[in-house]
């Protein structure tokens, strides 16, 4: 009977010591481990030591977002932990989401597909694409332990960032426009604005939301903003006002290219009557020159040089008519 107890004993301990104590970390996977619920950290480190990520925060967010660079666990094993010890393993694959997607709420924005924001002109539009997104090693503290559901947090972050950037989107050449009184410019709309500068747009996303990694432990990796409708009740409306407006600007661009021709050959014109003058204006500065050339030599060249003209005129005239005198 002892025998059977101690046999079941040290089975126990070796079930529940020895090999629940061994574990590996897959190729796609990094771990983190706790001794007596803390967790192992690299000295005194924190997130604000790396320049990687904490560049993208602001002055007012790096007190708040400061947190202790752990020691990472890198793919391999067996490892071993002690029964005090705890590892807690992440994935760090690429993952994509839907950027309407609502961890809290999946039935919301449609089912998690179309996220609806308002544009500046009050044009209540829906927006579809997606986000690729994946846990970063460097700051894996605050994923693990600082954030309750850090996909939640980015995705809130982002879909605020987003509407506020739709909200207050202009065109790129809007501004310009208002600078010169003079240029003629046709008022927009944005939606149509927004359509036209879709890479601007997931550009700025992604620029906004790299500070991700250092808030939640989540890198962004790509955003992909693809389809911005407006509701189908306004969509005839709008598609004769863009008719209107791109038929206004067809007007412009024709009156300007009109105008720029009769400029074009406005100033031939005014080069073409230069040169004349210019070449009925030159025979008159030689001869001019040459008659002041004359005049230095004394009287007699001069009344050698008029004689020679009177000379060459004699031999084109029919008929000459001389003064007599009585």
């Amino acid at each position: 009977m002892l025998t059977g107890v101690l046999y079941g004993f040290f089975a126990w301990i070796l079930v529940r010591f020895v090999l629940t104590s061994l574990y590996t970390v897959g190729p796609n996977q990094r771990a983190v481990k706790t001794v007596f619920g803390r967790v192992q950290r690299m000295r005194n480190l924190t997130t604000l030591d790396d320049i990687t990520i904490s560049e993208y925060l602001r002055e007012t967010e790096k007190e708040r977002y400061c947190f202790p660079q752990v020691r990472v666990i890198m793919p391999g094993g067996p490892y071993i932990k002690l029964p005090w010890e705890r590892v807690y393993k992440v994935s760090i694959a690429t993952k994509t989401a839907n950027m309407a997607f609502d961890p809290d709420t999946p039935a919301a924005n449609r089912d998690g597909t179309v996220l609806e924001a308002v544009t500046k002109d009050q044009l209540n539009t829906g927006l579809s694409g997606q986000i690729r997104y994946q846990v970063s090693e460097r700051n894996l503290y605050a994923y693990i332990f600082g954030v309750t559901k850090p996909i939640a947090h980015v995705m809130g972050y982002f879909v605020s960032v987003l509407r506020e950037r739709i909200a207050t989107f202009e065109a790129p050449g809007k501004k310009e426009a208002d600078e010169q009184p003079d240029a003629v410019f046709v008022e927009g709309i944005s939606i149509n604005d927004l359509r036209k500068n879709l890479r601007d747009l997931n550009e700025h996303m992604d620029k906004e939301c790299r500070c991700s990694q250092a808030r939640y432990g989540i890198l962004l990796d790509a955003s992909l903003i693809t389809g911005i409708d407006p509701p189908q009740e306004v969509e005839s409306a709008l598609a004769a006002i863009n008719t209107a407006h791109n038929q206004v600007s067809s007007d412009i661009s024709l009156a300007n290219a009109a105008a720029d021709q009769r400029i074009v050959e406005s100033k031939r014109a005014v080069e073409i009557e230069t040169l004349k003058a210019e070449a009925d204006v030159e025979p008159l500065r030689r001869l001019a020159s040459q008659l002041s050339l004359l005049k230095q030599n004394g009287k007699e060249a001069m009344e050698a040089y008029v004689r020679t003209v009177k000379l060459a005129l004699f031999t084109h005239a029919k008929r000459i008519i001389t003064e007599v005198k009585q």
